[in-house]
């Protein structure tokens, strides 16, 4: 009987994974389309150049988001092992390195104010800089969300099923941030002069 109920939650997961795979796509393209409207903007001229050098505290928040990204990778294997108290324990150095790379993406905009380089600015494409790490926030604040609850229902007594599920939607929205960011980040050091 727990055998067919398993199968049972198993298969009513199957369209909320479909869900997160579509909110991954529409994610994809809005960066695709912040980053070709940045170039768009650039196309060419001189004065719309991305003309200062970017804080060096975005490449330590590149470094704890890429350091989180094997944290939570660690944790879904040691799901998939029944091991629950390493599982717990990776979920947690995820968040907080999670936490830490909000923290230094904060104090990477503090730079560019120090920099005298706003959001609201003549020259658009810092304003970029500012609306595409803003905008990777918010989906850094849904993937903390999201491990939060993980680590949660990992406490309860949540059948396995469900506890390799929440890991693979976590891991599965955590790693695809962590991919954005590094798109994000590399795309910016190119186009800067």
């Amino acid at each position: 009987m727990a055998q067919i109920q398993q199968e049972k939650d198993r298969l009513n997961l199957a369209p909320k994974k479909f869900n997160m795979w579509i909110f991954l796509f529409t994610s994809f393209m809005f960066f695709m389309a912040l980053t070709s409207g940045f170039i768009v903007y650039v196309g060419g001229s001189k004065t719309h150049e991305l003309t200062i050098k970017l804080p060096q505290i975005f490449m330590y928040s590149t470094g704890a988001i890429i350091l989180s990204s094997l944290t939570m990778f660690l944790a879904s294997r040691e799901a998939k092992h029944l091991q629950f108290a390493k599982q717990r324990l990776f979920l947690w150095l995820t968040i907080f390195l999670g936490i830490a790379f909000f923290v230094l993406q904060v104090f990477a905009w503090k730079a560019l104010i120090d920099m005298h380089q706003h959001l609201v600015n003549p020259n658009a494409s810092i304003s970029f800089v500012y609306v595409i790490s803003g905008a990777h926030l918010l989906h850094i604040l849904a993937g903390l969300l999201l491990i939060i609850n993980t680590l949660v229902k990992s406490y309860k007594n949540t059948p396995q099923v469900l506890n390799l599920y929440n890991m693979e939607m976590s891991s599965i929205f955590w790693h695809f941030i962590d991919i954005i960011w590094i798109y994000l980040y590399v795309f910016l050091l190119l186009n800067q002069r």
